[in-house]
């Protein structure tokens, strides 16, 4: 079935959902606690399902469904933690939960490479479930829910992809990493850094959560996690041949396409608000 959104060109449909995405996302995490978790535990799941199909299209077989559980139930479980419903103990059930891939592994007949694709289960739980698990890390920061940071965060992110997207598009000359992504430039790079830290400036502004400095930080962090979580996906759809990882979100691929940048800023950030 042909998305509404079909008869627009890749443009159209790139700002036409882009806008409807983020201000769904946007009201959600301003409302409440429940609606930020609600949202990116369905944003973490079609990940999770993406990247397990993914690993799948290039010979591989992990347990996708037990994968999935997994990294949804870390997620569930930080949330809850970080919120004050569960104890920090209850973190210790992560390890034996996971491990239980060992077994289930030892009935499943026929496999060449079991240990490979054990190996899988863990990439997508550590790739994609983990850093979503860190963000309620970041929005429980000060002990209570504070959407600001994750506001903030995530205008950030927008706004390097929307200027590298543009700055590359009608500047783009130089290549960034053309071994990987052939399309990214260094314009790019600097017209996405350029408009992240005006935003970065923006929000600290408003939101005194964060003192100006360490958003200035978060909005570097940003810049460079999101273009290697950008690079590091793109090196992982290379490597079985796909150009997006799904079809989910017209103009912007897949779910792994849209949050890629969050996979590796997100741990970078969350270790710079604990330890700094």
């Amino acid at each position: 079935m042909k998305s509404p959104l079909a008869k627009y060109n890749n443009l159209t449909q790139r700002i036409i959902t882009g806008l409807l995405g983020s201000a769904g996302i946007i009201a959600a995490i301003c409302i409440s606690d429940w609606l930020y978790c609600t949202v990116f535990f369905i944003i973490c799941l079609f990940s999770l399902l993406e990247f397990y199909k993914l690993v799948g299209l290039d010979g591989h077989v992990p347990q996708k469904t037990f994968g999935t559980f997994c990294g949804i139930l870390i997620f569930l479980l930080s949330f809850f933690i970080e919120r004050g419903d569960l104890s920090d103990r209850f973190y210790f059930l992560i390890f034996p939960i996971v491990s239980c891939v060992y077994m289930i592994k030892l009935y499943k007949k026929f496999e060449r490479k079991p240990f490979t694709n054990i190996a899988f289960n863990f990439l997508g739980i550590f790739y994609v479930a983990v850093p979503f698990a860190l963000l309620n890390v970041a929005v429980f920061e000060n002990g209570s829910y504070n959407y600001e940071i994750i506001f903030g965060l995530l205008f950030i992110l927008w706004a390097t992809d929307t200027g590298a997207y543009f700055a590359g598009t009608f500047l783009g000359k130089r290549k960034l990493f053309e071994r990987i992504s052939p399309k990214k430039s260094w314009e790019g790079f600097f017209g996405g850094a350029i408009l992240a830290m005006i935003f970065a400036f923006g929000i600290s502004t408003y939101f005194h959560s964060l003192s100006q400095t360490q958003w200035m930080i978060i909005g570097v962090i940003v810049i460079v996690g999101g273009t290697f979580g950008d690079l590091v996906e793109s090196l992982l759809k290379r490597s079985i041949y796909i150009k997006d990882s799904g079809t989910s979100l017209p103009g912007h691929g897949g779910f792994l396409d849209r949050f890629d940048g969050l996979f590796i800023s997100s741990p970078f950030i969350v270790a710079f608000l604990e330890i700094f």
